[in-house]
């Protein structure tokens, strides 16, 4: 961080903070006040847990673990394994194509690189050495793309990363996966650890509200069912999951009873969950922090139609428009990507 962006953290600081004061009375719900700094927010992830599953992978002997990052090793939560192993640690600095590069490198050579940096800059930025460097070569690395979405809400659309999905789930020998809080991440991690082909992992930025007590079931191809219904099926990933989930508390008691299923492996798809929904009521939401086009809809959408399933399929994201700047709280609800929004989306759905 440069002299000059530091001098300016108090001022900037204080400014957001009475903007806060300033919007109470019409704030229902309650915000930690931290989010709304830029830089202390950074420190404050709490479901990033790759850093620790990666350490402890090693210190169980998986000696073939590298970890890359450019320039993120703290806010994306991977330092505290550099700080342990510090021979199987790079910063790249701000050169995530060289990472990219790099880590396929690396993975030639038998050891396990894996990325961790905002979705943003490697996702999308990165696309391209991506594609050629470790999918077209089907080479074993893992990708970790953090802060997804608009969870940067206050850096704007250079930060914000909701096309990723469309984008890598046209990509060849990729398997693509979104765990939802910290124990997704580890089951995520520890579970495909021995997979032979190139996986992203799309998450957060630490702040998501827990899900899972403890590591869950976790496949390539499954989804985890959280909350039976005979209404509707919510399928959801990411902040979305425990939305949906209190989207669900907010229905019952209106008499909807709401399913909800984590459908985690976005590519591949648990084809088998999507079925089951067609056929049990027909009425399906996609669910997601991600443009509503060429997401998860997109690939639920894909299935019904592939299939010929009996079933309407209403999406729930960003609207085809980059998004407006502010705390991540306040978007969230701005774009109905909260409980109540997810709620109002249902009720539409039964209502047609």
């Amino acid at each position: 961080m440069t002299q000059s962006s530091k001098s300016a953290t108090p001022l900037m600081t204080r400014e957001i903070k009475a903007g806060l004061d300033l919007r109470e009375s019409t704030v229902t719900d309650a915000f930690d006040a931290a989010t709304w700094d830029m830089v202390v927010s950074l420190g404050l992830s709490q479901q990033l847990t790759t850093g620790k599953v990666l350490t402890d992978l090693a210190e169980a002997g998986r000696d073939d673990i590298v970890v890359c990052t450019a320039d993120l090793g703290r806010p994306t939560q991977v330092v505290d394994f550099g700080r342990r192993f510090p021979d199987r640690y790079f910063n790249f600095g701000i050169a995530e194509r060289n990472m990219i590069g790099a880590a396929a490198g690396l993975a030639t050579t038998g050891m396990l690189p894996v990325i961790s940096n905002y979705s943003f800059f490697l996702a999308l930025m990165g696309l391209e050495n991506i594609r050629n460097d470790i999918c077209y070569t089907n080479l074993n690395v893992r990708m970790i793309g953090t802060h997804s979405g608009i969870a940067m809400g206050f850096y704007g659309t250079s930060h914000h990363c909701c096309e990723d999905i469309g984008a890598l789930r046209t990509l060849a020998n990729l398997t693509l996966m979104a765990p939802c809080d910290g124990n997704a991440i580890r089951a995520a991690l520890t579970t495909t650890i021995d997979h032979q082909g190139p996986i992203y992992f799309r998450t957060g930025r630490g702040r998501e509200a827990q899900v899972y007590d403890s590591p869950p079931d976790w496949r390539i191809g499954g989804s985890n069912l959280l909350r039976e219904g005979k209404h509707a099926t919510v399928f959801a990933i990411g902040n979305l999951v425990k939305a949906s989930l209190d989207a669900a508390a907010i229905l019952a008691k209106e008499g909807v009873d709401l399913e909800v299923v984590d459908l985690y492996s976005i590519r591949p798809i648990d084809r088998d969950a999507v079925r089951r929904a067609a056929k049990m009521h027909g009425i399906i939401l996609s669910a997601e922090e991600h443009n509503v086009t060429g997401g998860l809809g997109a690939a639920i959408a894909e299935v019904i139609a592939g299939e010929g399933l009996a079933a309407r399929l209403t999406s729930i994201g960003m609207p085809d428009e980059y998004s407006l700047l502010g705390p991540p709280t306040h978007l969230y609800r701005h774009y109905g990507l909260d409980g109540e929004g997810v709620a109002a989306k249902v009720r539409s759905a039964l209502s047609v």
